[in-house]
């Protein structure tokens, strides 16, 4: 993943997370307690429609089913 990444940790600092924007645009997220294990890796498309079906409480379709 890129070298600048955002944090997030929980209150209880169990759940933490890094996201980075990557070469290219998209944007990586993972474990911030196993950088060495695996990334979700999303176009900005898919992290906008992500994103949005944690704002309408719901899911996001990307692109046609």
């Amino acid at each position: 993943m890129a070298p600048v990444p955002t944090s997030y940790t929980s209150s209880g600092k169990e759940a933490c997370v890094e996201v980075a924007w990557l070469p290219g645009g998209d944007i990586g997220v993972r474990d911030s307690k196993n950088p060495a294990g695996p990334a979700l890796t999303f176009t900005h498309t898919e992290r906008a429609a992500f994103t949005a079906g944690f704002r309408n409480g719901g899911s996001a379709t990307v692109g046609s089913p």
